[in-house]
């Protein structure tokens, strides 16, 4: 029954996931949803932006802290060790919900596209920048990075392996494809308004300072080929073709 349950509990956490990532996008892009970045009401601007900032700081706290290894120990002493990426997945749904839904726009106007083709640009790059993160995902093991590999196996009975160093496709080309994805689709946007650039600079200060924990557990985890990986392939910006085959 423990595992039936536990199994069950990755289920919903990644269901749950799907939806609340979807949301997201449609939030950022201000497409679709009934609550985006830059609906409702322009509160004043000092209370406004208290809260977006306390929003954004439970967000980056909660998602940076969990991920470490410290507290993934601490955190199995009393959880199954399979639920542990299930509850970090559950609780980095939870503060994008609270994120959505206590978001105050601050108003304000840096630029607006009018013509078509502008916009057609913008929206291209930002349903390509959600195609690289839905991409990256799946190039390693979409499953494992959403724990329910983890609760499977569990159920199965079956002992979990980490999976094994790989750079398949994008990761050939930069460290992190996925924060490149996030990148576009946080600036790609026609209509730029005050909200969406607090937004987009607080979350691109966010993603740079991530993946310096992120590699630092990464160099631990795998060493040398990692070290070698980071020498060789640049962070989030490709090289041109001619530098990379040089290097």
């Amino acid at each position: 029954m423990k595992k039936i349950l536990v199994f069950l509990y990755g289920v919903v956490s990644y269901v749950m996931f799907l939806g609340t990532l979807l949301y997201v996008f449609g939030f950022i892009g201000n497409l679709f949803v009934p609550k985006s970045l830059d609906s409702g009401p322009v509160g004043p601007l000092g209370q406004a932006l208290l809260i977006d900032t306390l929003l954004l700081g439970v967000f980056a706290v909660q998602h940076s802290v969990m991920a470490r290894r410290g507290f993934k120990n601490w955190l199995t002493r009393f959880i199954p060790k399979a639920a542990e990426r299930s509850t970090y997945v559950l609780l980095s749904n939870l503060c994008l919900i609270l994120l959505c839904w206590q978001w105050q726009p601050l108003g304000g106007m840096i630029w607006q596209v009018e013509s078509i083709l502008g916009q057609g640009i913008f929206y291209s790059l930002f349903g390509l920048g959600v195609i690289i993160i839905v991409m990256s995902t799946f190039l390693l093991n979409h499953f494992d990075l959403f724990g329910l590999r983890q609760v499977y196996l569990y159920l199965r009975g079956i002992e979990y392996t980490p999976l094994k160093f790989d750079t398949p496709w994008f990761y050939s080309y930069v460290r992190h494809p996925l924060y490149v994805g996030f990148l576009l689709v946080l600036w790609s946007t026609p209509t730029m308004t005050i909200t969406h650039l607090v937004f987009a600079i607080a979350s691109t200060a966010y993603i740079l300072i991530a993946i310096q924990f992120e590699e630092r557990d990464l160099v631990h985890e795998h060493g040398e080929n990692y070290l070698r990986y980071r020498e060789e392939v640049p962070m989030i910006i490709p090289r041109p073709a001619k530098a990379k085959a040089a290097s």
